[in-house]
């Protein structure tokens, strides 16, 4: 137990100083370590991660999902704290020396530099997600009706996400496909 306890610690730890620009971009990555060294298939991962997107609050709290099912209560501390902790540590270091060093070139040039990375990790993330979840015909056709909703008008992506659970479910019970 304290063995799982320590890779989880130092998993999510790494996962989490890794995460420039959120925690969407550390989600291929976090698919993978937990596929290869926790045995979490990819549906499962999607099922987590699509249930952090309705639940209230940072949608990254879903990594609290993987260490209770994985190390029970003590699995979930672990990864609440490892995944958490040392980004907001970071941050704040990082966020003091930002303000004193004002409006210097080199603020500007970082900045520039960690805009398109940020995107591009943000981007993965999603493709990473997309990719485990696109996996048939109901599938392929509710993500191509989200898409195309969330780019002509501003309805809410919860409404989107509940919306795609109840017809994908009703289509996938009825026809039988998957």
């Amino acid at each position: 137990m304290i063995s799982i306890l320590i890779q989880l610690f130092m998993t999510f730890g790494l996962l989490s100083l890794l995460a420039v620009g959120g925690g969407t971009a550390v989600l291929p990555e976090m698919q993978i370590v937990l596929n290869e060294q926790f045995q979490v298939d990819h549906m499962k991962f999607v099922e987590v991660y699509s249930i952090g997107q309705l639940a209230p609050g940072p949608n990254m709290m879903m990594v609290i999902v993987f260490g209770f099912q994985l190390a029970g209560l003590a699995g979930a501390l672990t990864v609440l704290l490892s995944f958490f902790l040392p980004s907001s540590i970071l941050c704040l270091t990082v966020g003091r020396i930002w303000v004193r060093i004002g409006e210097s070139p080199w603020r500007r040039a970082v900045q520039n530099a960690l805009e398109p990375i940020s995107i591009g990790l943000m981007c993965a993330g999603v493709f990473a997600v997309a990719k485990a979840a696109i996996n048939g015909p109901v599938s392929i056709g509710l993500a191509i009706a989200v898409l195309v909703i969330l780019l002509f008008s501003r309805t809410n992506p919860v409404y989107l996400i509940l919306g795609s659970g109840l017809v994908g479910g009703a289509l996938m019970y009825f026809t039988r496909f998957t």
